[in-house]
């Protein structure tokens, strides 16, 4: 009976599930996030006060601390074993390039606490997601500027150059604005999109016309022809902004259409 009883305890034991490896093993390639990259840099390699090093273990239910030792074959300090040979973790030229020979370094830059902040790897997928989506919208911004009419193309201009819009022919202006839109077609989106542009652009060509007169601390617009008072620029507001919005007042409306007569 009692060795019936073992066997069949023996059969009720079960093997332990062995955890699959899905690491995929591939060269890698790193790099740091801004436009600007310096000649080399070093992120931390070990837990500090000033750098905590951690990584949150969802299957053991806390944090446990990261250190990248050439000898280890494990990145948490409580599966290392014996004197760990630490070294620097330098990118140079904005990238670091790790070969799939050196998963342990691989783990513990995808587990560091800066990737996504301070650097990243690379993705071909993403990166071709994302020079899509940029190529797609400086398109769409070509478009709307190519099938913008002039007036409302020198207003977008205006605000990049300034007065220089005034001496550039049609053609010129155009072009610009198709190198503007290209050169940043978010901004471009933005000032298409934005109502007041074009009446900012009116308040402004109807002070270099002589139609209207703005004080010298740009704090009063003014009739040219009578010096008649049209409206108080707001206290720490651009003059011109402060205008486009006043045009869309019942007494600035009529001011507007008055302007835009005359520009006539």
């Amino acid at each position: 009976m009692e060795t019936k009883e073992k066997k069949t305890t023996a059969k009720a034991v079960k093997t332990p599930e062995v955890k699959k490896d899905t690491w995929e093993y591939k060269d890698r390639n790193y790099y740091l996030i801004g436009n600007k990259s310096p000649l080399t840099h070093t992120i931390p390699s070990k837990h500090s006060a000033r750098y905590p090093l951690v990584w949150f273990d969802p299957e053991k239910g806390y944090e446990r601390e990261l250190r990248y030792a050439t000898n280890q074959k494990s990145i948490f300090v409580d599966e290392q074993q014996g004197q760990s040979t630490l070294k620097h973790i330098v990118f140079s030229n904005g990238h670091l390039i790790v070969p799939k020979e050196k998963r342990n370094l691989q783990e513990f830059l995808d587990k560091h606490p800066h990737k996504g902040l301070l650097f990243a790897e690379f993705d071909p997928v993403v990166e071709a997601e994302d020079q899509y989506d940029s190529l797609e919208l400086e398109i769409a911004a070509m478009n709307m500027a190519y099938d913008m009419d002039i007036d409302k193309a020198e207003a977008i201009l205006r605000t990049e150059i300034g007065s220089e819009v005034n001496n550039l022919t049609s053609k010129e202006l155009k072009r610009d604005l198709l190198l503007f839109a290209k050169r940043n077609p978010n901004l471009f989106l933005d000032l298409a999109e934005d109502e007041n542009v074009e009446l900012r652009n009116i308040a402004i060509i109807s002070v270099e016309s002589g139609i209207v007169s703005l004080s010298q601390d740009q704090r009063t617009f003014s009739w040219a022809s009578n010096n008649k008072k049209l409206m108080k620029v707001p206290f720490d507001e651009n003059p011109y902004s402060a205008m486009a919005a006043w045009f869309k007042t019942d007494e600035g409306v009529e001011v507007y259409n008055s302007i835009m007569k005359k520009l006539k």
